[in-house]
């Protein structure tokens, strides 16, 4: 197997995707988090709404530099790896999901199919697939093909409102194929934000990921690589921009003007990334990001189950009982910092707390792949 070239601004990109996502995903309490800390609540694009494609167009970055060790070639062994690696992520999902087990939590009649992971399986899974047969120039087009039939779609089977929470055609197939009572709920409806057709155009999100980390992989002149990659993002973001105003960029139904939109900024932000770290040799200041970078997926899972287990545990706080989630919020952070604050700090607490975990997993030389 030929070991793949090494471009050290993917893992500091990585990682600083997985810090910000510990650090939106976990605020003392939902009423008190800074704007750019929440997501768009419909259509629009915050900074929250650039972690979860950030991650998937830096699986796709990856892919084409791990993709090495199969020369490229659409053998039986790479087949076995990739369905293995899409099943494992898929029901890692379905862990975080299903936890803690408890048998009055296993209502199968409500249990949520989708998700976050289930989607990155799935947009790893479909991806690896093209990738394989398809060269750049037929990944553009069929990547190109996805975004306008998707957006067809949308546009034809939504009715009056096309593109709005509860006639869109992404619900529509969600409800017809999953059901309303496998859907996530947080929207005040069944609607998942992570569904089935939805995660089309998230599949384009890899594909964009990849040319750019075929980019990077096969140019012989860094310097004037990243002046393709910032012409190449910018062009992306300047199409999504415009789309945008025809169809709305918009995270939760993951709209192609968000697809191109996101991948834009994606690309950009790596362009800088590989001058200041493969270029410039600043690899050091970024360390901190570099830990983070590590063992994603575990992580992922596993604050994920740390969130479900702290919200399970009970206190008693003045009278009343409340999470164990909250108890830290309002007995810690709150008394220290305040409201708003507090909950900033206590959302910062949990990123200095899993980046200590995964240094001491670095340590160990202990890296946990799914």
């Amino acid at each position: 197997m030929t070991s793949p070239r090494r471009i050290y601004a993917i893992d500091i990109f990585r990682g600083m995707t997985i810090a910000l996502m510990i650090l939106v995903n976990n605020p003392g309490s939902w009423a008190h988090v800074y704007p750019p800390l929440l997501h768009a609540k419909w259509h629009g694009c915050t900074l929250t709404d650039l972690v979860f494609p950030f991650f998937l167009f830096i699986v796709g970055t990856a892919m084409r530099f791990a993709f090495v060790r199969w020369h490229y070639y659409p053998s039986k062994e790479f087949f076995i790896h990739v369905f293995w690696r899409t099943f494992s992520i898929f029901m890692a999902g379905w862990l975080i999901h299903a936890y803690p087990f408890i048998r009055q939590d296993w209502d199968w009649s409500t249990f949520r199919i989708m998700g976050v992971l289930q989607r990155i399986a799935l947009a790893y899974g479909i991806t690896a697939i093209l990738v394989m047969y398809l060269d750049f120039r037929k990944l553009l087009i069929a990547g190109t093909g996805i975004l306008v039939f998707y957006w067809g779609l949308l546009w034809i089977g939504g009715g009056g409102d096309p593109y709005g929470l509860e006639i869109n055609m992404a619900r529509k197939i969600d409800l017809m194929i999953l059901g309303e009572t496998h859907l996530y709920g947080g929207t005040g409806i069944p609607f998942d934000p992570e569904g089935l057709l939805s995660t089309l155009p998230a599949i384009v999100t890899v594909i964009l990921g990849y040319l750019v980390g075929g980019m990077l992989h096969t140019t012989k002149d860094f310097l004037d690589n990243i002046k393709r990659m910032a012409i190449w993002g910018s062009g992306l973001i300047v199409s999504g921009w415009i789309w945008g105003f025809i169809f709305p960029i918009n995270k939760q139904l993951w709209t192609s003007s968000y697809v191109l939109f996101t991948s834009g900024i994606a690309t950009l932000t790596l362009a800088i990334l590989v001058w200041m770290v493969d270029i410039q040799k600043w690899k050091n200041q970024f360390w901190v990001f570099e830990i983070f970078g590590t063992n994603s997926i575990f992580l992922f899972v596993m604050s994920g189950l740390w969130t479900k287990t702290i919200l399970k545990i009970k206190f008693d706080l003045e009278g009343q009982l409340t999470s164990g989630y909250s108890y830290l919020y309002e007995t810690l952070f709150v008394p220290v910092a305040g409201n708003l604050n507090g909950s900033f700090l206590f959302a910062l607490t949990h990123v200095v707390g899993w980046w200590l975990v995964l240094y001491w997993l670095y340590r160990k030389e202990i890296f946990i792949k799914l």
